[in-house]
């Protein structure tokens, strides 16, 4: 009898170790299928691709300092946020840009790499630099137009924009003019002044940045640069606001004239974005991941760090005009035609934009 039941306890105590651990077992399976979600749900929410997996790097063709290196540093910061993966922003200048974005499109295309680029990409063909143009990279993004003005070191003799324009017209090829290389915004803007008569000598330094530090050492006479990258030190009275390179003159300046003012008839050439930065990505990353990475910028751009960037810098926000891919593509190619028949007609180019099949714009 006595054995009987100790039997009988054995036996319900095996079964009760035995459920036990079928229910530790289905805990550790639930709670691994909960970290599986969790990890899907902070890193993706983007495409059944789960983008990204690791971290991305963006790379910026022009050197550190500059507008599209600024403004590219702030989209990485918030984009990073929104994806929940480090971006690593790798300067790569030279060539007007052009060295950089051939990086860009040799990397893997499944989107760890990605490019954030100014205007120079929509001119490097015409202008000899390379092969490559808007055509080889999917849009994602296109992101902002930091205005151009012209600023010259404190102690210049320029005290405003007309006694500089009259020194240039009285002293064609003299007046020296800080710019960022061929066929990039501070040349094309050069060509402006150029169509009304003013002929700037130009020389060329390696970033918006350096053409600061050129400007404040007196080694030209000024330069028509990014405002994000020159507001500090004309904040700080290193630098002198002589003109807006626009048709309107600018909320934080107010006494400053915009260009249009004083050059007449110019207002059609002066409202082009001229300098539009954009992020893309070569056309063969998989159509998932663009889509994915199109849909966290429309998040990121509304981190409120990223706002109060471009609204303290006055950068207009193109991303707000152009917002689906076709109209993106649309920009880009009414773009290319402006700039690119600007540049031909001025006699800049290496090549004629029609060997490219660039159609000159109407109108």
């Amino acid at each position: 009898m006595f054995s009987h039941v100790f039997s009988n306890n054995k036996q319900h105590e095996r079964t009760s170790e035995h459920k036990m651990r079928k229910f530790i077992a289905s805990v550790i399976v639930l709670v691994m299928l909960l970290a599986v979600v969790g990890c899907t749900q902070n890193n993706a929410g983007y495409g059944e691709y789960n983008y990204p997996v690791n971290s991305i790097t963006m790379i910026v063709p022009y050197g550190a300092g500059g507008t599209t290196d600024l403004v590219g540093r702030q989209l990485a910061a918030a984009l990073s946020t929104e994806l929940g993966v480090s971006i690593v922003v790798e300067n790569q200048p030279g060539a007007s840009g052009s060295i950089g974005c051939q990086a860009a499109l040799d990397a893997d295309a499944d989107g760890s790499t990605i490019l954030f680029t100014a205007d120079s990409l929509g001119t490097q063909r015409v202008m000899g630099l390379s092969e490559l143009s808007y055509d080889d990279y999917s849009p994602i993004l296109v992101t902002a137009n930091d205005i151009k003005v012209i600023v010259v070191p404190s102690n210049s003799p320029y005290a405003t924009i007309y006694d500089l324009l009259a020194d240039i017209k009285n002293n064609p090829n003299k007046i020296q003019m800080a710019y960022t290389g061929p066929g990039g915004s501070g040349h094309v803007q050069a060509l402006v002044m150029n169509e009304f008569g003013y002929e700037p000598a130009l020389t060329a330094y390696t970033s918006g940045s350096d053409c600061i530090v050129a400007v404040m050492g007196n080694q030209v006479a000024f330069t028509n640069s990014n405002y994000s990258t020159v507001a500090s030190y004309i904040e700080s009275g290193d630098l002198k606001l002589l003109a807006v390179c626009a048709t309107e003159r600018m909320a934080q300046h107010p006494d400053i004239p915009a260009l249009s003012e004083v050059l007449p008839d110019s207002r059609a050439l002066l409202s082009i974005p001229y300098t539009p930065l954009s992020l893309v990505v070569p056309k063969d990353v998989p159509a998932e991941v663009q889509e994915s990475l199109r849909k966290a910028c429309a998040e990121a751009v509304k981190n409120t760090d990223f706002v109060s960037f471009m609204d303290n810098n006055s950068i207009e926000k193109l991303y707000e005009k152009y917002t689906t891919v076709a109209e993106m593509e649309s920009f880009f190619k009414q773009w290319e035609s402006t700039v690119s028949w600007l540049l031909h007609d001025a006699g800049a180019t290496t090549y004629s934009p029609s060997d490219f099949g660039i159609e000159r714009p109407k109108g």
